[in-house]
């Protein structure tokens, strides 16, 4: 993360345009499997636990079909990624992408703040998960508070070291497919016996028009794709990063909305939409009304391991994002400070946590879920501008470069989206990248006054 946001400064963008596969200290150890894993884990999980129901809310039956929407458009947008790193393999991210395509230190800070915003916001959201039906399969204790004690837990995870973290990630990633995986052949089984009802999968909501309640759902079901767009920060250290990037990224992408799809048909052949609305723990009453001898504090359990994973790498990536951001000023200085022996941003750690924990107390589940979606539009809506922008700037290597008409529809999907916004989303984002409009102009006017006291100080 501090290489990074080292690399959003305005004159850095200059030096990135070396060939693909030279001039980086890091080694190129990541290969087209493990690069595939990375984003499938990124990906894959936690979102689908905690939002079919909401999903089903707003469309009815045909759960898969905003799913399945939600795939596209995040396609869309990943073919821009794939163009810029490969074009730029030692780029590091969006915020690079909007430094190198608009020059503009302020846009790039946004841009990479908005990301830093989306992830404190989603673990809150992951938190208020965490403490619905599937914790009350173990334990009945409001929700509210429920969810601050597991944001504490996270940040002391955090805090005790990466290795730690990235351990406890690669057990809980298994698990949250194993329960997906679970969930599929559950409705498969309920079908044979007769007991499914497969004309659901087609049934909308009769309240309001199928594109109006597609689209209104795509919204939501969104959120479960993002998280492609950190794999953009570890192209340093991809090998043939040309042809291994995007093979990876589409791929991975394809198996997460495949499960999806056949995640939300399967929701729908065993529970009515209403009921799958009505629980804050879907998957759970799935597995519940399927009746085939599943232990439901068993698939609890993996619905836990499920979400603490996906907040688990949220805080993660945020308090790092702070560290690398304050190591090189654009955030105040303290946030750049670590623990002697454990060697972990405490204070970035602590200022993302309490930040979650107050976030909390904001809103539900599906509100702060359309905000982390609102805030990484803002980025990929600069990163599919970028990407048609940068195609001025030509480099020596090949790269993978997306049909112009892919990075288009993929601004027009993303603006479509934040159509959909309700006002008090807009104003929980506006809040959060308020706060960082403050910082930065903080952070600049004392880097002014630095600079121009230096020569008096000589």
């Amino acid at each position: 993360m501090r290489r990074a946001a080292r690399q959003v400064n305005e004159g850095d963008a200059d030096h990135l345009d070396e060939d693909a596969g030279h001039g980086t200290p890091l080694a190129r150890a990541i290969t087209g499997p493990l690069l595939f894993v990375f984003i499938l884990g990124d990906v894959l999980g936690a979102g689908i636990y905690a939002l079919v129901g909401v999903i089903a809310g707003e469309v009815g039956g045909a759960v898969w079909v905003p799913l399945l929407l939600a795939l596209v458009m995040a396609l869309l947008t990943a073919t821009s990624y794939a163009e810029l790193v490969t074009k730029y393999p030692r780029a590091g991210g969006a915020a690079v992408f909007a430094q190198r395509a608009y020059r503009t230190p302020l846009i790039s800070f946004l841009v990479g703040f908005s990301m830093l915003a989306a992830g404190v916001t989603s673990a809150a959201g992951l938190a208020l998960a965490f403490s619905g039906d599937y914790l009350a399969a173990f334990v009945d204790v409001p929700t509210v508070p429920a969810a601050l004690v597991f944001l504490l837990l996270v940040g002391l995870l955090n805090a005790r070291g990466i290795k730690e973290s990235m351990r406890a990630n690669v057990v809980m990633t298994v698990v949250e497919v194993t329960g997906l995986v679970l969930v599929v052949v559950l409705a498969g089984i309920v079908l044979g016996r007769g007991d499914g009802t497969l004309s659901r999968v087609v049934e909308f909501d009769d309240g309001r028009s199928p594109a109006l309640a597609v689209l209104a759902a795509a919204l939501l079901a969104y959120y479960s794709f993002v998280g492609f767009e950190t794999s953009a920060n570890v192209a340093e250290e991809v090998t043939n990063v040309r042809t291994v990037y995007p093979r990876a990224l589409f791929g991975a992408l394809l198996t997460a909305g495949a499960v999806y799809v056949l995640v939300g048909l399967a929701v729908s052949v065993v529970l009515p939409a209403g009921e799958l609305a009505a629980s804050s723990g879907p998957l759970l009453a799935v597995v519940s009304a399927a009746d085939v001898g599943v232990p439901p504090r068993l698939f609890s359990l993996i619905a836990l391991v499920a979400v603490a994973n996906g907040a688990l790498l949220t805080m993660i990536m945020a308090s790092r994002l702070t560290y690398g951001m304050a190591s090189e000023g654009l955030l105040p200085r303290p946030f750049a400070r670590v623990l002697p022996r454990r060697r972990t941003p405490w204070v970035a750690i602590v200022a993302t946590t309490a930040v979650a924990m107050a976030l909390c107390v904001t809103g539900s589940l599906s509100a702060l879920a359309e905000t982390v979606v609102l805030l990484l539009l803002v980025v990929f809506i600069s990163t599919n501008i970028a990407v048609l922008v940068l195609r001025r700037d030509a480099v020596e290597h090949r790269h993978f470069r997306a049909p112009t008409v892919f990075p288009i529809l993929a601004l027009v999907t993303c603006v479509a989206l934040l159509t959909q916004q309700s006002a008090a989303t807009w104003l929980r984002a506006a809040l959060l990248l308020a706060v960082g409009v403050v910082w930065y102009a903080v952070s600049r006017r004392r880097s002014t006054r630095t600079d121009a006291e230096s020569p008096r100080a000589q």
